[in-house]
């Protein structure tokens, strides 16, 4: 039996070279002539569900586009029957009927094998009745739920002025493009009923007629829930009056509202729910389908729509400036030079996408220059904080080879740092795209049984926002800093780690907050640091890599625990880095882990959900406490009031700039070596490392 050789300096520095060459010269040749990089975004099979669904509602059937969408939804079909969340998740019965509903509709016959068993996982859960009030919105329109079983919205809130209580300005902005034109379609309840043999009567245990159509009363007759359903009944019974001042003048408004807001490429928000809802709203007040404004809102999802040879899928959002951004440093970090055509052509056209116009956080946000970045392609109206500290951090990182793009650089990235001190929130955070958008009382009201009706600070995203002023020359002493450093303490879980609100979960908040910390000039040995650290090094799986589910939003015994995946290693291993530990042996591990899991190409695979659209909690913002089964707000697995998210360029950008981070911080990789293994196939093999002390 042959002996290894004893690995060299020569052979470690060439495996990890070569990892990181093959991930360069792979996100390299996907880069769009424009300079752009664009991952797909995948979430659940509502999109395709509801996308057929709208297009019977607009009569704008296509029956090739029905077919191929019926055989995404059929794929996307669970071993039970069910239709989930996230990948492996447990079947959610909302998701569930709806996806049911769309295929009898594209004329799957309910006799099909697939169709009885989805049919029999939703009767299980208690069929139509058991389902979310966005399904049942959606079931309304075509006649298959009562109207009176669904929330109202009355028009005339579009009067109340930006300091009174529920005014639209105080939801979030994705909930408040939302609910402007979901207040049409809540005030005139339009229908249009589908043929017999579509009809879902057959998911309804106790018959059709039997059903009780009023909202869930609240059991607790004492709270702000109970509240607010007495004031439900209240504006259903001024809505039957024959006479209501304003109302037409309110629907006028709102309607104006709606047009306004429609962006460049057709969609409102950037995000499917106030697209599809806008279009029904201004087809049922006559807009024709060639109406511009329909028929941009159409051909917006045509553009962004995947298709293939027997499927047609639809993306909740498109996210071109988040993926260009954390590329272009994951390139950098990893050693490809800034004057590489590549970089200097998504520098340039990082600049370009700044947003240099007005939006909705202008309401509270008063005499400051837009300057922030959009995660999509066009959606000037609602710039996030987010994407603006990561544009920053890559623009930063990029010196123009012309003096004039330079220049220009420059100042989009004085115009992105003030714009961003600007959202600053009152408790040092930040939140997302707006500024102190935190009034919970509104998260109680019936339409708020899934996703986040606010949008207050998140850890993760103040991190960013700090780390992106460190690289501008911002310390401790700037005030913006030291409260934004207090916050994040302030955020911090006993046992260590911090909350993620726009990734899964404790790995990606704590894979926000060292480097952040790290930035500032933070002394890493502190206890509140070591704790996180360590923290993390107890989660660690046996493969040397991390992995945290979905779950953990709503059970503390699954925080940092779950099959290992590329993007949250890397979040991990970036966070021990800043912590500095380059030459602890789980840090060696974790490299190991990304080093032996690349494909040939240069990519990694990763089935997992690891973003985060919406964790299912009302607030948008941890819980002090998360909801036990039988309390409100509680979902079980199914994360049923919950959005996940699969970025396709989360399982390649990450692990690259974690690997080059790595290879920066003293060029110390594991020993590695290239052997035959038991089975004979000569995949690359790991010498375990030397156990370093921790010096914690």
């Amino acid at each position: 039996m042959p002996v290894a050789p004893t690995p060299t300096r020569k052979m470690v520095d060439t495996e990890l070279a070569d990892t990181i060459k093959r991930s360069q010269e792979y996100l390299l040749s996907i880069q769009h002539p424009d300079g752009y990089w664009w991952g797909e975004l995948e979430s659940n099979p509502t999109m395709e569900a509801e996308y057929l669904l709208l297009t019977y509602f607009l009569d704008a059937v296509d029956k090739e586009r029905w077919r191929k969408l019926a055989n995404y939804i059929l794929q996307r079909q669970q071993d039970d029957g069910s239709w989930g969340q996230y990948y492996d998740a447990p079947g959610d019965v909302s998701t569930s009927v709806e996806c049911y509903f769309a295929l009898k509709l594209a004329g799957k016959s309910p006799d099909l094998p697939e169709m009885q068993k989805a049919r029999e996982f939703i009767l299980s859960k208690g069929g139509v009745p058991e389902v979310r009030v966005f399904t049942k919105i959606w079931l309304a329109l075509f006649g298959q739920w009562d109207w009176k079983g669904t929330p109202t919205m009355p028009p005339e809130m579009m009067y109340l002025p930006t300091w009174a209580p529920f005014n639209i300005y105080q939801f979030s902005s994705w909930a408040r493009a939302t609910i402007v034109p979901m207040t049409i379609i809540l005030t005139d309840k339009p229908c249009k009923p589908v043929p017999d043999w579509a009809s879902i009567q057959d998911l309804y245990p106790d018959g059709w007629t039997d059903d009780n159509y009023r909202l869930p009363k609240p059991k607790d007759l004492f709270s702000w829930r109970s509240v607010f359903y007495y004031v439900d009944m209240v504006i259903k019974a001024y809505q039957a009056l024959p006479f209501k001042p304003g109302r037409k003048q309110a629907l006028r408004k709102i309607e104006e509202w709606t047009v306004d807001h429609q962006e460049e490429d057709g969609s409102w928000g950037g995000i499917q729910p106030p697209w599809v809802y806008s279009l029904i709203a201004l087809y049922h007040r006559g807009y024709p389908l060639d109406h511009p404004v329909m028929k941009k809102g159409l051909e917006g999802f045509e553009r962004f729509a995947i298709e293939d040879e027997t499927t047609w899928r639809v993306q909740a959002c498109v996210s071109p400036v988040w993926d260009t951004c954390l590329v272009q440093i994951g390139l950098l970090d990893s050693g490809l030079p800034p004057s590489h055509p590549a970089v200097q052509s998504s520098t340039k056209w990082l600049v370009e996408e700044q947003v240099r116009s007005g939006g909705d956080w202008q309401v509270n946000v008063k005499d400051v220059e837009p300057g922030g970045w959009a995660f999509e392609f066009a959606n000037d109206n609602y710039p996030d904080v987010d994407d603006a500290a990561e544009v920053i951090i890559a623009l930063n990182m990029a010196p123009m080879e012309k003096e004039e793009d330079e220049v220009e650089k420059k100042r989009a990235i004085e115009r992105g740092a003030r714009w961003m001190l600007a959202m600053q929130c009152s408790n040092g955070g930040w939140a997302a795209f707006d500024k102190d958008n935190d009034k919970s009382l509104l998260s109680k009201i019936p339409f708020s049984d899934f996703g986040e009706t606010l949008d207050p600070p998140s850890v993760d995203v103040a991190s960013h926002a700090v780390e992106a002023l460190a690289k501008l020359g911002y310390t401790r002493e700037d005030p913006a800093i030291d409260r934004a450093y207090k916050y994040i303490l302030d955020e911090q879980e006993e046992e260590g780690p911090w909350f993620g609100r726009w990734g899964v979960n404790y790995i990606y908040g704590t894979g926000a907050v060292l480097p952040a910390l790290e930035a500032i000039g933070e002394d890493m040995q502190q206890p509140y640091v070591r704790r996180a650290g360590e923290w993390l090094l107890s989660h660690q799986n046996e493969d040397g890599g991390w992995g945290e589910s979905c779950q953990s939003y709503i059970d503390e015994s699954s925080w940092g625990k779950g099959p290992s995946t590329p993007s949250q290693t890397a979040w991990a291993l970036m966070a021990l880095l800043a912590a500095g530990e380059i030459d602890h042996i789980a840090t060696q591990k974790g490299v190991h882990y990304l080093v032996t899991t690349q494909n040939d190409d240069g990519t990694w695979d990763e089935p997992y959900y690891t973003g985060t659209g919406f964790p299912g909690y009302g607030v948008g913002q941890r819980l002090k406490g998360l909801p036990k089964p039988g309390e409100p707000g509680y979902q079980g697995a199914e994360m049923g009031a919950g959005f996940m998210i699969k970025y396709h360029s989360y399982r390649n950008c990450w692990p690259l700039m974690a690997l080059g981070r790595f290879r920066n911080m003293g060029n110390r990789a594991p020993e590695i070596l290239t052997t035959t293994s038991n089975n004979g196939s000569g995949t690359p093999s790991f010498r375990e490392p030397r156990e370093q002390e921790h010096r914690s």
